[in-house]
C-alpha cells in the first residue's frame, strides 16, 4: 500500500522520536558496527548523535540520478544542518517511508514539500529544546550551521548539545516551512555524493554483496511468455565442477505480473560454474500459447487496427465533416517496435531464507513491491521480509518489477542456502518487460489558407495493464494521458481513438513510457504539416498549440486527464510554458540559420511528468549517410533542487533516446527475442554521440515537475525532423537508420 500525503505526514509526526545506543545495522550484508555515541531519532528520516553527526535516510533508490545528493540536502537545508557534514544511509523497503517506488519521475515532485516538512519538524524540536534551556520564546530562535541561535542574546547551542532534550519532546503536527529563499542550496549545483565511490569502484551493487555460504544461480528461461520446460536432462550440468543443484522453477500463469518466467536454475559456487552448467543443460521447451508470436506480423495487425475506426477517447467538434470539406488532407503512419531498457547493470538479487523470514539485497527501484512479491511467493508475512536496496547501475523502469527478487528467494529456500540470482546481458535483453509495440495513424485537414481545421489520431499498442490483469486490450487513461489526451491543440475539430492490441510479451515501464511513441508521432506529424503548408516548423508548432492559456478537460474533449497523478490546479497544462521552451531552444540553436553550414535542424517539444522540454537536433551528412552532431535542450521543470543533476539527466536522456530512435528494435519469431546483446541491440557509442549537448533550465517558481524521463520523448522526433530537413526522406519508424 502506498501512503498518501496526509497519512505519510501523520506517520512521521506520531511516535517517531527515540534514543538509540550501541549498535546500528549497516547497509552491507550481515555486518554491524559500534556507535560510540548516543543517537537520537528525531523521526524516521533524521537521526542526530550527541557528537553532532546528522544522519539522513534516503528512501528512494539511487541509480545515477543523484537522489542521494538531492533529497537529503533538501532536508538538511530545512533542518539547518551543514549538508557537507551529513551522513546519508539508504532506507530498506518499509511503508513507514511512504512511497519508495523510484519510478515515474516522482522523487522530487512528490516529496519536495514532504521532505521539507520532515526537516522542519526536527528543526522545531531542536529549537524547542533550546528555548526550554534558555527560558526564552521559541519564536525568536533560528537554526543554521548545525546549531540553534538566539539573535537577541547571541547565544548558541549545537545540535549535539540539544538533541537528547529534543528527542523527548512531542513532534510538531504542522511545522512551519522556511521561505524558499532560506534554502541555501536550492537550485544550485550540488556535488554528486556517491561520485567518488562510483569512480573508485567501492560502490556496492547487488552483484557485489557477499554473505557466508552464498551460492550463485543463473536461469534458463522459456523463450516465449508462458512457455514451460518440455524435456530436461541435467546430467551434464550436474557434473560440471562447482555446480551444486539444478532446480526447476514454478510455471507461471497469466497474468504474469511480477512472477518469474519459470525455467531451470543452475546453482553453483560461483557465476562461471553456474553459466557453464546452464550451457550444459539438455533442454527442450514447450513454447506455450505465445509460441507463434511474430513481431513483424504483429506490426501489420496494429496497422490494420489503426486504419479502422476505434474506441473514441477524446472528441471536440466534427472531425469527419471537417476532414471531408478540407482543402488539403495530410495523413501519416508511425510505428515504434518493442524496445528494451538495456541498463548497464543487469538484474541481480541475493536472498537468504531462515524458516519464515527472508532477507534480500537487490538493485530494486521499488523495495516495498519487492517485499510484498517475495512474501507472497514464500507464503510468509511481509513483515518477515527485509529488502536492502543497493546502488542501481541504471534502471529505466525495468527494476521496478521484482521478478528477479522472487527468483532469488524461491531458490534460497529450495537449497537452504543464500543464493544470488545473476542475470546476464542476454537474459536482460531476451526476457525483459518490454516497451510496448505501437502503431499510430494521423490525419489532418487544412483549409485554403493552410490552417489546421481537423486532427484525427488513432493509436494501438498493448497496455502495461495486460501484464497485471487478463483481458486488457486497450491503453489505460494514464497511458493515453502521456501525450494524447493531455495534448493542447488549438484546432476546432479533434478526435483521438484507440484500437485493440492483445499482449503476447511482458510489457513494462520504460523511461518516459508511452510518451516515447506518442511524442514521436505528434511532433513528427506537425513537422509534416509544416512542410505541406511550406511553413516553418516553429511557426506551425506554435499555431497548433495556440495562444498562451491553461488548458482544461473541457477544451481537451475528455472527461478526465490523468495528469501524472497531480491536480490540474497544482500542475496545469500551460501553453505559455510550451512557448517559452520553444522560443528559448530555437534561439540557442540559431533556428533562423537552420540550414546554414551544411547542417539541418529539427525541432520538437513535449510535456511529460509535469515538465516541459524543447529539443533541437542538428543533422549533418556523413560519408555513409547522416548523423546527429549537436543538440540543444531547454527544460522548464518548475522549482529545481539540484541543477547539476537535472542537466546531467537531460544530457543522458538525449543519448538514451538516440539509442532507441537510431538503433532500437526488439523483434520476435516463434515467441522468442531475436536480439541477444549489444552487437545486435546497439546503443549509441561515443563516436556517434553529438559533439555537444547544450542544456539550459528555465527559472520557474512553479511546483517541481519530474525530470528523469521528460528529456526522452522530444528527442526522437527532433532527430526525424532534422533528418528530413537534411535528406528529404521522412522517417516514421524506429530504427531510423540501418542497424
Amino acid at each position: 500500500m502506498i501512503l498518501g500525503r496526509r497519512a505519510f505526514l501523520a506517520s512521521v509526526g506520531a511516535a517517531t522520536t527515540g534514543l538509540a545506543l550501541g549498535l546500528y545495522r549497516e547497509a552491507e550484508a550481515g555486518r554491524t558496527a559500534p556507535v560510540p555515541v548516543a543517537t537520537a531519532r528525531m523521526n524516521d528520516f533524521i537521526q542526530i548523535g550527541t557528537d553532532g553527526q546528522v544522519t539522513i535516510v534516503c528512501h528512494r533508490s539511487e541509480m545515477g540520478q543523484g537522489i542521494r545528493s538531492s533529497l537529503p540536502v533538501l532536508i538538511a537545508d530545512e533542518l539547518g544542518a551543514d549538508h557537507t557534514k551529513i551522513k546519508v544511509v539508504q532506507g530498506d523497503g518499509d511503508p513507514k517511508y511512504g512511497d519508495q517506488n523510484t519510478d515515474g519521475s516522482t522523487s522530487i515532485r512528490n516529496f519536495f514539500d514532504l521532505m521539507r516538512t520532515i526537516g522542519a519538524g526536527a528543526r522545531e524540536m531542536l529549537i524547542a529544546s533550546a528555548a526550554a534551556e534558555w527560558h526564552v520564546p521559541a519564536a525568536r530562535l533560528v537554526a543554521h550551521d548545525d546549531a540553534v541561535h538566539d539573535p537577541k542574546t547571541k547565544k548558541s547551542l549545537s545540535f549535539a548539545q540539544l538533541v537528547l532534550g529534543a528527542a523527548g519532546l512531542p513532534p510538531p503536527r504542522s511545522p512551519k516551512l522556511r521561505p524558499l529563499a532560506e534554502l541555501a542550496h536550492l537550485g544550485t549545483d550540488l556535488p554528486l555524493r556517491d561520485g567518488p565511490a562510483y569512480v573508485q569502484g567501492t560502490a556496492k551493487y547487488a552483484a557485489d554483496i557477499i554473505v557466508p555460504g552464498m551460492l550463485v544461480a543463473v536461469i534458463a528461461r522459456p523463450p516465449a511468455n508462458l512457455g514451460k520446460v518440455g524435456t530436461l536432462d541435467a546430467t551434464r550440468a550436474r557434473a560440471m565442477p562447482g555446480v551444486r543443484a539444478v532446480v526447476t522453477l514454478p510455471v507461471p500463469v497469466a497474468p504474469l505480473a511480477s512472477q518469474p518466467l519459470g525455467g531451470v536454475a543452475v546453482i553453483a559456487d560461483h557465476t562461471w560454474a553456474a553459466l557453464r552448467g546452464r550451457a550444459a543443460l539438455d533442454l527442450q521447451w514447450d513454447a506455450g500459447p505465445n509460441g507463434t508470436y511474430d513481431s513483424t506480423a504483429y506490426t501489420q495487425a496494429l496497422l490494420a487496427a489503426v486504419r479502422a475506426p476505434g474506441e473514441v477517447i477524446r472528441k471536440v467538434g466534427d472531425v469527419d465533416a471537417a476532414l471531408a470539406s478540407a482543402a488539403t488532407r495530410v495523413e501519416a503512419e508511425y510505428v515504434v517496435p518493442h524496445l528494451v531498457h538495456a541498463p548497464m547493470e543487469p538484474m541481480a538479487a541475493l536472498a537468504r531464507v531462515d524458516k519464515d523470514r527472508c532477507e534480500v539485497w537487490a538493485c530494486t527501484q521499488d523495495p516495498q513491491d519487492a517485499r510484498e512479491a517475495v512474501a507472497a511467493a514464500l507464503k510468509i508475512p511481509k513483515e518477515n521480509v527485509t529488502i536492502h536496496v543497493t546502488f542501481l547501475g541504471g534502471g529505466f523502469g525495468r527494476k521496478s518489477i521484482p521478478d528477479f527478487c522472487v527468483e532469488a528467494a524461491l531458490l534460497a529456500r529450495e537449497v537452504k542456502a543464500p543464493v544470488r540470482v545473476q542475470w546476464t546481458r542476454e537474459d536482460e535483453i531476451q526476457h525483459a518487460y518490454y516497451h510496448t509495440h505501437s502503431a499510430q495513424t494521423l490525419a489532418a485537414g487544412l483549409d485554403a489558407a493552410g490552417n489546421v481545421v481537423a486532427w484525427r489520431q488513432r493509436a494501438a499498442y498493448p497496455s502495461i495493464g495486460a501484464t497485471f490483469k487478463d483481458g486488457v486490450t486497450h491503453p489505460s487513461g494514464g497511458e493515453l494521458g502521456q501525450g494524447l489526451t493531455d495534448l493542447p491543440l488549438a484546432i476546432p475539430n479533434v478526435r483521438f481513438e484507440t484500437g485493440a492490441a492483445p499482449q503476447h510479451v511482458r510489457i513494462g515501464w520504460m523511461r518516459s513510457v508511452n510518451n516515447v511513441q506518442q511524442a514521436f508521432a505528434v511532433q513528427s506529424f506537425i513537422d509534416e504539416l509544416a512542410h505541406a503548408t511550406r511553413r516553418d516548423m516553429r511557426d506551425m508548432l506554435l499555431r497548433v498549440l495556440g495562444p498562451a492559456r491553461k488548458v482544461d478537460e473541457r477544451e481537451l474533449g475528455v472527461d478526465k486527464v490523468s495528469n501524472y497523478g497531480a491536480k490540474l490546479a497544482d500542475h496545469p497544462i500551460d501553453v505559455a510554458r510550451y512557448h517559452r521552451v520553444i522560443e528559448r531552444v530555437t534561439e540557442l540553436a540559431q533556428w533562423d540559420k537552420q540550414r546554414a553550414a551544411g547542417r539541418a535542424l529539427g525541432l520538437a517539444v513535449h510535456r511529460s511528468f509535469l515538465s516541459y522540454i524543447g529539443v533541437v537536433a542538428s543533422a549533418v551528412k556523413t560519408p555513409t549517410g547522416w548523423a546527429i552532431d549537436e543538440a540543444w535542450v531547454v527544460g522548464d521543470a518548475g522549482i529545481v533542487v539540484n541543477a547539476e543533476r537535472v542537466r546531467s539527466q537531460l544530457e543522458g536522456a538525449v543519448i538514451f533516446a538516440m539509442s532507441s530512435a537510431l538503433h532500437g528494435q526488439i523483434t520476435m519469431k516463434a515467441g522468442a527475442v531475436e536480439q541477444r546483446n549489444f552487437h545486435d541491440y546497439r546503443l549509441v557509442r561515443m563516436p556517434a554521440a553529438p559533439r555537444a549537448i547544450h542544456v539550459e533550465l528555465i527559472k520557474s517558481d512553479a511546483k517541481p515537475g519530474g525530470i528523469g524521463e521528460p528529456g526522452v520523448p522530444p528527442v526522437a522526433p527532433a532527430i526525424a525532423n532534422a533528418a528530413f530537413a537534411l535528406t528529404g526522406v521522412r522517417l516514421r519508424t524506429f530504427p531510423m537508420q540501418p542497424i
